[in-house]
């Protein structure tokens, strides 16, 4: 069986790649790297969600511990409405890099399941970065595989996340209620 390693954001979305890949003979070992991820309790939580999953499928799990709150946060205050393309490409480079120096011949990644990512920048991010390191990307379309991974992902209990990663996706996550709050208050005088 052929091994690809699958850079992976959290357990739920792994389970939209998983059996597809092992449908076709091929053996994910799941990567994780994740600076973009904040507060620490959320990446604690989305680490050790796949930690604790992996084993009971038999696949292994390579961690790359690094919590980049401040590195995270310089690379992209300078312009963060195209965060998002430096937090895939970040990613995905150490991934390229890890499999080149650990003997994968291909990598691929969960960011491909999600249907709230740019999937398009995601794949030419990673096809750069494979002629780069020398490995090849293995491209799949996750995407239709969601909503039945998160649902199997709620039925085993799984930590669910409700937002990307960043503390800037957070906000916009919460800019509604903020929106609101800040008109109550406005109503009621208890705002300058």
């Amino acid at each position: 069986m052929e091994t690809v390693l699958m850079h992976t954001c959290c357990a739920p979305c792994s389970l939209s790649c998983i059996e597809p890949l092992r449908s076709e003979g091929i053996e994910p070992v799941a990567f994780w790297y994740n600076p973009n991820i904040h507060p620490w309790k959320e990446y604690e939580a989305r680490r050790d969600c796949l930690l604790g999953y992996a084993p009971s499928i038999g696949m292994e799990v390579r961690v790359r511990e690094e919590y980049g709150l401040r590195p995270f946060v310089e690379a992209v205050a300078g312009d963060l409405d195209h965060r998002c393309g430096y937090c895939y490409t970040h990613r995905l480079e150490e991934t390229a890099r890890y499999a080149a120096q650990h003997g994968f011949s291909a990598f691929t990644t969960t960011l491909l399941a999600s249907v709230y990512q740019r999937h398009d920048d995601i794949a030419e991010a990673a096809e750069r970065l494979a002629r780069e390191y020398g490995v090849q990307f293995l491209y799949r379309d996750f995407r239709p595989n969601f909503r039945a991974g998160n649902q199997k992902a709620r039925e085993l209990g799984f930590y669910m996340q409700k937002y990307c990663g960043c503390v800037f996706s957070e906000a916009e996550r919460y800019g509604k209620q903020i929106a609101r709050d800040r008109a109550k208050f406005a109503e009621t005088g208890g705002q300058d």
